[in-house]
Formats: C-alpha cells, sequence, structure tokens
C-alpha cells in the first residue's frame, strides 16, 4: 500500500513512485532498465534477517555528527487485539519506559536525560492500527552510551517487567492521554469510522481503547498481548546515524540474536477493508466543532500491493503528475473568487487499512458551505474524467517534480539521519521499496519526460466509481445552521455525473517576473568576520546585507530580512482597522500578476518569499537553491516596488478567513485561549481578540495598503540576512542589481514602545466551556525586569528543571497528567520583561490537587533550587541540541538576524556551550528566588457545570 504524507501545497514526489508496458526497455543516461525487473534498493543500506526471524536495516549517514537513530519497529497494533486487550497494544508501548529487566521504574528516563536526551522531545513511541514503533536517538561518539542504547531498545523487545504494580500506576497516565483525544473530532469520528471503514476491524480497533476497558482490564490481558506479539519474527532493528556498519551490526545480533520466539506463534492476520455496492454517507455534527470539513473516497475494489518493479514505479510517477495537476486547478478555485473552501486537495493513497487504497478529495470549507465545497471536488474530478488535462498543465507539473527531486538529489549526502529511517520502516512493514537517491533521481529524469498526457488522462476511468463509494462530512452544530442531509448529498452525486461541463481553461502566462530591470545600485563597504564567518555589505542606498556561506546543505539557501517600526508606527484607529488586513496584502501578487499566474510562472522553480508586518518591524523571508537565488532577489523587490491592489483578491482571502474562523471559538480549547488573553492583556487600547466573521468584513484592505507602502517607502533601513550555499560573487552582483536600486528616504524608523504592560501580580480566572470532563491549567509569572543575558538563560533552564520534575512529580508519581511543562525567557524588545509559564491537562476533579504539587515544586526551587543532577540533565540537553543547530542554516539565519533586531553581540553564538558550561545551581537558584516570589495568574479551564 502506498502511504502518502500529502498536503495541497507539497508533494513528496520521491516517495510517489509510477507504468512501463510489461515487456519494454527503458534507458537513463547510465542505465538500461527493464518493466519487469525489480526497483533496486538502496546499496548504502545494509539489511539482514537474524536465525529468530528479527529484521534489521544498518546505514552510516554523518549528519547529524555524533548520532545515530535506533529504532525499534514492531509489526503489531492494536488491530491484533482481543476483545478484552481494548487498548492494550498503546498501553504496552506505554510500559516499556516503566521498568524493564535493565532500567527499573524511572531509571530509563532518567538515564536518558542525564545524557542529553530528552522525554518527548527526542525518546517517543507510537502506536497505530498495524504497528508500534519506538524511537531512541543516541550518541554514538561514547561506546557506553551506544551500548546503553541498544541494551534499552533489546528491553523494550523482551525484557518488559510489566509489574501489577507499575500497571495499575500507568492507568492514570493513559487514562489521561485518552481524556485529552475525547471532544468534537472523537465524537463525529465515532459516527464516520463505521461507513469509512465499513466491515472492517479498523472501524473497532482505535489505538487508545475504552476508557471502561482500560480502567479494568485484568494484569494477564497485557501480558498476553505482549507475549504473543513482541517476538522477533514480528519486529525490526534501524540503526542509522554517524557510525561505521560493522559495529552497528555487531550491536544488533549480540543483543537480539538470542531473544527466542514462542513455540506456538500465533498467526500474524492481515485484515482487509471488504468492498460494499452502497454509497455510504456520514454526516457529522457537534456543537464544539471548531471547522467544516468534507471528504470524498473511493475505495478501490483489489487489494493493493506494493511497488515491486520497474513498471510500478513508473505508475506512481504517473499519479504524481495526476496529483500535482488537480491540485493545481483545486489551488486556482481557491484563489479565485468567491472560493468554495479554505483549502482543498485529492490524491490517490492509502487509507487505515494497508490492503486497500482509495482515490480522495478533501477540503476545509465554512459551516454552511459544505454542498458547494463537496460539488467543486466532484466537478472537477468529473471535469477531469470528461476532458482530461492538458499540455501546458501537464508541463508545469512535470517541472515542478523534477525541480523537487532534483533538490532532494543534491542534497542527498546532507540528509538528516531521522528522515531516512521512515524508508526502512516502511519497508519492513508494508515492503515499500527504499532505492537510492541517485537511483530515483536518474530514473525519474530519464523517465519522466516519457509519460504522456494519455496516461495521466487515463488515470480518472479507475479512480472514480459508483460503488466503494463514502462521503464524510463534519462540522459544527449550532442554531440557524441548517445540516446537509444525506439525500442532498446523494442527488449531488447523481447530478454532477449528468454535468456537460467546459473543459479547463489554461491561460497563458508571462516568461518573467521583471518587466522591466531596475538601474543597478553598489555596494559601498564589505566587511567580513572571520570568527562567524559572515560578510556584511552596505549598499548605497544604505540597506545592510549580512551573509554567511555555509555547506550543510548542498541545495538551500535560506533569506531574512527586517526594518525597525511595524505596526507600532500607526495609530490605535490605524491599527484596529488593519490589523486583520494585512495577512492578506500579498494575496493580489505582484507587478500585474495575480497568484495564478505567479504559481505558473514559479513551474520548476524553488523560491518563496514571505512579506510581513508584526507589531515592532516589518520584513521578508523566504528560501530557494543556488540555482533559483535570483528568483528570490527578483520577487523581493517586486515586493518592495510592485505589489498589486485586487479588492477581489483580498474579499477571497477575507472569505477563506471566515470560514477558517468562524466557528472557532466553539472550541473549548480556543474559547479558554481566547477569555485568558482577554483577562491578561484585554485593557491593551490595541486589543483586538480572536478574529470573527464580523472583524474581517470590517477590515480596511485600501488603509493596509497605503500602509504597507509606507512601511516599504524605505529599503534604507532594512538589514538583509542569507545563510546557505550561496555563490559570494553572484550573491553580490544580485544585492547590486535588485537591493541596492531599492528606493531610500532615509528615514531611518525605530519603533514605538506602547505604555500598556499586562496584568501582573496573583490573579485567578476560570473559565467554563464545554462538555467533556478535560480542564486544563496555565500559571503564569511575568512582568518587568532588567536584561541581563546570563539571567535570561538561567531562567529558561530553570524552566527546563521544572519540566523534569512536574513530569516525574504529575505523570509519574500522580498519575494525573499526560503531559506537563514548563518555558520561560527575559526579553529586551520592545522593553525588558520577562515571562515564566507552566501548563499542563488534567481531568477536573484533579485540578486542585495538581496546581499543589506544582507549587510544591515551584516552592522547592524556591527554596534549595535545583538538585545538581537535573541542572546537568537539562545542561546535557542543551549542548547536544545546539552542538546540532550549529550545523543547520536556519539556526545561524536566525541568530545572525537576532542578534541586529535585539542590539546583541553576536558572537555570543559561538560561547553558547561556554555559557552551558559556567551555569550553576546558585544561578539558577537566584533566578528562581527572584522571578517565582511576584505572584501569578492562575488560568483553569473547567468543563461548564
Amino acid at each position: 500500500m502506498k502511504k502518502f504524507i500529502f498536503s495541497a501545497a507539497i508533494l513528496l514526489c520521491f516517495t510517489l513512485v509510477l507504468p512501463l508496458n510489461a515487456q519494454s526497455t527503458v534507458a537513463t543516461s547510465k542505465v538500461s532498465y527493464t518493466a519487469t525487473n525489480p526497483i533496486p534498493s538502496d546499496p548504502n543500506v545494509k539489511t539482514g534477517i537474524l536465525k529468530n526471524g528479527l529484521t534489521y536495516y544498518i546505514q552510516n549517514n554523518p549528519k547529524p555528527e555524533n548520532k545515530v537513530e535506533l529504532r525499534l519497529v514492531v509489526n503489531a497494533g492494536s488491530i491484533l487485539e482481543d476483545e478484552d486487550q481494548l487498548g492494550l497494544a498503546h498501553f504496552m508501548e506505554h510500559m516499556c519506559f516503566n521498568g524493564t529487566k535493565n532500567f527499573k521504574k524511572n531509571e530509563l528516563v532518567d538515564y536518558l536525560q542525564s545524557i542529553g536526551v530528552k522525554f518527548g522531545a527526542h525518546l517517543n513511541a507510537y502506536t497505530s492500527f498495524d504497528e508500534t514503533v519506538y524511537i531512541l536517538p543516541i550518541p554514538s561518539d561514547d561506546p557506553e552510551k551506544l551500548e546503553k542504547g541498544f541494551q534499552i531498545i533489546e528491553d523494550w523487545a523482551h525484557n518488559a517487567l510489566l509489574t501489577d504494580e507499575e500497571i495499575d500506576n500507568e492507568r492514570g497516565v493513559v487514562l489521561e492521554e485518552y481524556r485529552l483525544g475525547k471532544g468534537a473530532n472523537e465524537r463525529m469520528m465515532q459516527t464516520y469510522l463505521p461507513k469509512m471503514m465499513h466491515g472492517s476491524m479498523y472501524a473497532e480497533r482505535l489505538p487508545i481503547g475504552t476508557k471502561e476497558n482500560l480502567e479494568t482490564f485484568k494484569y494477564e490481558s497485557l501480558k498476553r498481548y505482549y507475549k504473543d506479539w513482541y517476538r522477533p519474527d514480528l519486529m525490526a532493528v534501524i540503526a542509522v546515524g554517524d557510525i561505521d556498519v560493522e559495529t552497528l551490526e555487531e550491536k544488533i545480533k549480540s543483543h537480539f540474536g538470542h531473544i527466542k520466539n514462542p513455540k506456538n506463534p500465533k498467526p500474524r492476520p492481515v485484515f482487509d477493508l471488504p468492498n460494499h455496492a452502497e454509497t455510504f454517507v456520514a454526516i457529522a455534527s457537534d456543537k464544539e466543532a471548531p471547522f467544516s470539513n468534507v471528504r470524498l473516497m473511493f475505495k478501490d475494489k483489489i487489494n493493493s500491493k506494493p511497488d515491486e518493479t520497474l513498471a510500478d514505479y513508473r505508475k506512481s510517477m504517473v499519479e504524481n503528475v495526476f496529483s500535482q495537476m488537480i491540485n493545481n486547478r483545486l489551488d486556482e478555485i481557491r484563489n479565485g473568487d468567491n472560493p468554495p473552501f479554505v483549502y482543498g486537495f485529492t490524491y490517490y493513497g492509502g487509507t487505515y487499512a494497508r490492503t486497500k487504497n482509495a482515490f480522495q478529495s478533501s477540503a476545509m470549507t465554512s459551516p454552511e458551505g459544505q454542498l458547494d465545497a463537496l460539488k467543486t471536488l466532484l466537478v472537477e474530478n468529473e471535469r477531469v474524467r470528461q476532458h482530461g488535462f492538458f499540455e501546458g498543465e501537464f508541463e508545469r507539473a512535470k517541472k515542478d517534480i523534477m525541480a523537487r527531486m532534483e533538490k532532494a538529489y543534491k542534497d542527498r549526502d546532507k540528509m538528516e539521519s531521522n528522515r531516512l529511517v521512515g524508508l526502512y520502516i516502511n519497508n519492513f512493514l508494508e515492503q515499500n521499496p527504499m532505492p537510492s537517491m541517485e537511483w530515483r533521481f536518474d530514473f525519474t529524469k530519464s523517465q519522466l519526460p516519457t509519460i504522456t498526457l494519455d496516461e495521466v488522462n487515463a488515470l480518472i476511468q479507475s479512480y472514480i466509481k459508483e460503488d466503494n463509494r463514502v462521503v464524510i462530512l463534519t462540522g459544527p452544530e449550532k442554531e440557524g445552521l441548517e445540516q446537509v442531509k444525506e439525500t442532498e448529498v446523494l442527488e449531488l452525486l447523481d447530478l454532477v455525473k449528468s454535468m456537460d461541463l467546459k473543459p479547463y481553461e489554461d491561460k497563458a502566462v508571462a516568461s518573467s517576473l521583471m518587466t522591466k530591470m531596475p538601474s543597478k545600485g553598489s555596494i559601498k563597504s564589505y566587511e567580513t568576520d572571520e570568527t562567524l564567518g559572515t560578510t556584511t555589505l552596505t549598499l548605497s542606498n544604505g540597506a545592510i546585507v549580512t551573509y554567511k556561506k555555509t555547506d550543510f546543505k548542498n541545495d538551500e539557501i535560506l533569506f531574512d530580512a527586517f526594518s525597525y517600526g511595524g505596526t507600532s508606527l500607526y495609530t490605535d484607529e490605524e491599527y484596529k482597522a488593519t490589523s486583520n488586513a494585512n495577512g492578506g496584502l500579498t494575496e493580489a501578487g505582484v507587478n500585474g500578476f495575480n497568484k495564478v499566474e505567479l504559481g505558473k510562472m514559479m513551474s520548476g522553480k524553488i523560491a518563496n518569499v514571505r512579506l510581513s508586518i508584526g507589531s515592532y518591524s516589518e520584513g521578508l523571508s523566504g528560501n530557494t537553491t543556488p540555482k533559483d537565488l535570483e528568483t528570490l532577489f527578483q520577487l523581493t523587490h517586486l515586493y518592495f516596488t510592485a505589489l498589486n491592489k485586487d479588492e477581489k483578491a483580498f474579499k477571497s482571502f477575507a472569505d477563506k478567513q471566515k470560514a477558517f474562523l468562524g466557528n472557532l471559538l466553539s472550541s473549548p480549547q480556543f474559547y479558554f485561549q481566547d477569555q485568558l488573553s482577554q483577562f491578561i492583556y484585554g485593557k491593551n487600547p490595541r486589543y483586538t481578540g480572536f478574529p470573527t466573521a464580523e472583524d474581517m468584513d470590517n477590515a480596511d484592505y485600501s488603509l493596509a495598503y497605503e500602509k504597507y507602502k509606507e512601511r516599504f517607502a524605505d529599503a534604507g533601513d532594512f538589514y538583509f540576512y542569507f545563510v546557505g550555499n550561496i555563490d559570494e560573487n553572484k550573491l553580490v552582483e544580485l544585492c547590486e542589481t535588485y537591493l541596492a536600486s531599492l528606493p531610500s528616504t532615509g528615514s531611518n524608523e525605530s519603533y514605538k514602545v506602547s505604555d500598556f504592560r499586562p496584568l501582573t501580580g496573583s490573579h485567578k480566572k476560570i473559565i467554563e466551556k464545554g462538555e467533556d470532563p478535560k480542564s486544563s491549567v496555565r500559571i503564569t509569572y511575568h512582568g518587568p525586569t532588567e536584561y541581563n543575558q546570563k539571567e535570561a538563560h538561567a531562567l529558561k533552564s530553570l524552566a527546563e528543571v521544572l519540566t523534569i520534575k512536574l513530569i516525574e512529580k504529575l505523570r509519574e508519581e500522580e498519575g494525573g497528567v499526560y503531559g506537563a511543562g514548563a518555558n520561560a525567557s527575559i526579553s529586551n524588545m520592545p522593553y525588558d520583561w520577562f515571562r515564566f509559564n507552566i501548563s499542563f491537562p488534567c481531568g477536573p476533579e484533579n485540578v486542585d490537587k495538581l496546581i499543589a504539587a506544582t507549587m510544591k515544586e515551584v516552592d522547592l526551587l524556591i527554596k534549595e533550587g535545583p538538585t545538581e543532577e537535573d541542572l546537568e540533565k537539562v545542561k546535557k540537553a542543551q549542548i547536544l541540541d545546539y552542538k546540532e543547530d550549529l550545523k543547520t542554516n536556519r539556526f545561524w539565519l536566525g541568530q545572525l538576524k537576532n542578534a541586529d533586531y535585539l542590539n546583541k553581540n553576536p558572537h555570543h553564538i559561538l560561547k553558547f556551550e561556554e555559557a552551558v558550561n559556567s551555569l550553576t545551581r546558585d544561578d539558577l537558584h537566584e533566578a528562581a528566588k527572584k522571578y517565582l516570589t511576584q505572584g501569578y495568574i492562575t488560568g483553569i479551564h473547567n468543563p461548564e457545570k
């Protein structure tokens, strides 16, 4: 079965693999391929099967340095549970962290934290219908740590203790996770899942299980599940990282080779998704549902099989081209007048069942617009069926696919290990192919030009059918809203298939973004910083450009830019009138080209620029490749000088925003955020709260556009940043052409600081909303201070220590939460201010008890400071993260920009490890005494009584 991670904007072409005639032979630039030949596996991945049946995958990969990603994959999930085991596949995942032969209760997490591995952020696991996967990143530069890492995953495989006491202790944690999942989406799923997965076990085996069984299951039921399904012939060990293959293979053999299978192993069944002649319509509504969605599924009649041959791979390429084109059409519709949905997309791919694929369309829409959105999806599918696609859109789709493939190919030796392991997990579980990136690029480059439009157009005939069809509508239930009826859906299905539709009209577009080249400026000065590896240019118009050439990625350049001012320079009235309009400024396009035309012109290019106007600055950000760097510069120049103004484009944006926001506050969680924010910030004369549909109607687009022109009239006070694989001569030339030529007025603006300050001191706000027995708590310390960099680091570290303690106390000891955490910062912009936040969800009956337990931990930090052991855990994690960050373009871009934006010394970037090592218990203790004794605001969300 093909599993796709899909969005309307992104198609990962290297996972969509596409029909050769059975006997045909095709040639690439390097190799000849025969259609029936198997897809070759990546020769850099060593695979094997131990005598006991355990499969392993090993790859040496140097990025990131000194780290190996370990995975234990169990080909067993909730689909295999007996009636007395509902939820126990997932429960078993929890128990592997709660006592094994070599790591007693809490020792596992405690040990990993001591070497810098964070619980949740790094160490994790997940359980699905058909599999359970354990995730463990471990340092690879220390033989002892590596050995411990393999001992941990071995223990997960067969050494879980499963004591009665620990099983009972974990019930509370799992029940809290179960509680978190309750709500409108879960209730609506109970309505539509039996129709979506009609006649299958998938409709009856949600991984979380049932509350009743989680509370009452017998110990033997869990132990039986572990014994039956955690066995070598159903397991794979994956090890990818910065260490030699021989060492990893030896570790796998020594730790897993001796594990025995049961004498009479239970067969591991595969569960089918039966066919059905009917069209099932599921309409589910809920008064707490924040969003409206429609989904259309045409399930295959025959079971899927893995891609095995070159013909299979090429067929998936054809499917990818199809998806690219139909989603381009849907994107045009969402960006046109009166859009029927916030977003919509269509693809062919997997269902919950491994054995069945489906042609699927989805859209998010307004509560009143579900039928219109469904009709649009149906009509566009039918339009393709009647008329197919056309040559222009076909060529653009192939260009886009090839551009993404080329980028992946160029960065093949810079791929992070955690991005590689997914291919091997899917190969083990579903026999998906795992060819090398070199092979994929070579095959795609060779075969993409041979795909014909007729091949792509033919797919729709097998996709659309009148049996095995499911339509799902979910959304809010509220007064005055008439729910869609099943008869209306069925009538619409009949109506669309009888329509005589016009073909898609593909309008020609210009070939160049720039209609007139700007007059070139110049570079006034160069300044290099050998320590940071940066160069700073002062342009003839006064703008400052800082760039850093890196080798972290071969085909990536990141970009950011800012100028002080932002909306702080607006009057209160201007701010309120434009706050909901600024986000729609770029919807009109640039230089006379609308958004759809721009999309077509950008086919085959990877260059994105985003414009923003924030509270204290305006700016741009984006990304590109070395090949398309000039396109990014051109877009940047046009955002300064030639942003279109188009009332229709803005109305389209506002309509989508209204559809998205229209029912948001019916969600208890969003409502709580809104009310607590209003409580703390509501006296700000600029406070706007969550925007409503009425707010969008009142947004002043014309004023927003005029203020945009003011904010971007002077490029001379902008700072620009570029980080990545930069050709320095080319960058300098582009800066002269497209940035130094931008207008400059010499304004040298700064930002204005309001007199308003948020509510401080000791306050309590209880907000009641929702029917589920769910509560959440937020505790906020904040207020004025004097910025100090070391103190800011100490306070942030104190929050990380507190997070460790809250997990230990609230989760492991009390069993009262699934997760809890704290975060903190001290900022010097727009004024010196500190914040320290604590949050956790829980049951209403436990709110007071858990707040008391939390404050006990806070008081202990105030009284005694952290333990040396906990401080060392935090320091190890910070250093590990920092060492990885140092090798990423995103980190350097943010650090270089923020050094200027916040007026900090950029050389502190390289002194972070020194700063971490110098942190002491006294530093954190002093921060606790200073900042956690000034009173706090308690926000509590409870259900309605």
